[in-house]
């Protein structure tokens, strides 16, 4: 048997995209950001799971590859890390906003 025949491929990850109304003309802004704000932290929570759950499979004997266990817990690590950076880069243009005078 080869053994580049038991390879899987992981699927690869989605970009997050907005529902509802078009960015061309929202009904409310904050709603919409609001939802995509909670979409984004159900996806890092979600790699989350994956990661701790693979790795409780793992540990427990299981039939789970360590390749696997070894993506999922990176992509996780990668998620948050990027979700921190976007919240970063939002909390510094409100700060900058802010600091704007009228």
């Amino acid at each position: 048997m080869n053994p580049l025949s038991m390879i899987r491929m992981t699927p690869p990850v989605e970009p997050l995209k907005p529902t509802g109304t078009s960015p061309a003309s929202p009904q409310n802004p904050s709603q919409e950001f609001g939802q995509l704000f909670e979409q984004a932290v159900q996806r890092v929570e979600q790699a989350h799971r994956d990661g701790q759950e693979k790795v409780g499979r793992l540990l427990r004997g299981e039939d789970q590859e360590l390749h696997e266990v070894l993506l999922a817990t990176q992509r996780a690590e990668l998620s948050f890390e990027y979700f921190l950076q976007v919240r970063n880069k939002v909390v510094q243009a409100y700060q900058e906003v802010m600091r704007m005078q009228m």
